[in-house]
């Protein structure tokens, strides 16, 4: 799908995604959670958004695909922060999508949320790397999720982000490999102008 496909269709498909994106902001605003500690955690996933909108041509294999991949934008942490299930997020995804769009979103999701533990490395160990490999798109927008935190921490000074920063150049070697499924099919890939946009902050 060419670049001016995509947005030509993003365009069509706006005012859904602006429904996605106001129940995601409610949904965070439920359960007070923010963003650094100073704005709505919507902040966030509108930078997430802003990467599906300006990369998604590079992995997107269908029109089908688009509200998908901006639901698992909006709802990505919908799981791990704002106390949703798995089956929450299904039926969230239905109002807006067929049932093979929303079984995508819903995998996306799932994918996405970070297993059970007591640090940051038993949080995202191998068990859910592999489930983001093995999942259209949610490496993709793993890489959005995290392109979103580089590209605040390194324009926002305070501690949290200053040690933020050092943590992403220490892992984004190991990071990069573990979320790449190295596959010739493009909903698994990792866009190399989001990656170079990466090192580029780093």
């Amino acid at each position: 799908m060419t670049k001016e496909e995509y947005l030509a269709l993003t365009e069509v498909l706006q005012p859904t995604i602006e429904e996605i994106r106001e129940r995601a902001y409610m949904l965070h605003e439920s359960v007070n959670q923010r963003y650094d500690g100073v704005h709505p955690y919507g902040y966030h996933l509108d930078m997430v958004a802003d990467s599906v909108r300006k990369y998604g041509h590079l992995v997107c294999v269908s029109e089908f695909d688009i509200l998908p991949l901006f639901f698992g934008a909006y709802y990505h942490d919908s799981i791990e922060d704002a106390r949703m299930t798995y089956n929450d997020v299904k039926k969230g995804a239905r109002l807006f999508m067929n049932n093979e769009q929303t079984a995508m979103a819903t995998e996306i999701v799932y994918a996405l949320t970070n297993d059970k533990g007591r640090s940051r490395t038993e949080r995202a160990g191998d068990h859910y790397y592999q489930g983001i490999r093995e999942t259209p798109y949610a490496p993709f927008l793993k890489l959005s999720d995290r392109l979103a935190n580089i590209t605040y921490s390194f324009t926002h000074t305070n501690k949290t982000n200053e040690h933020m920063r050092n943590v992403y150049i220490d892992e984004l070697p190991h990071f990069l490999e573990a979320i790449n499924a190295h596959s010739d099919d493009p909903r698994f890939g990792l866009p190399e102008e989001m990656i170079n946009d990466i090192i580029k902050l780093l």
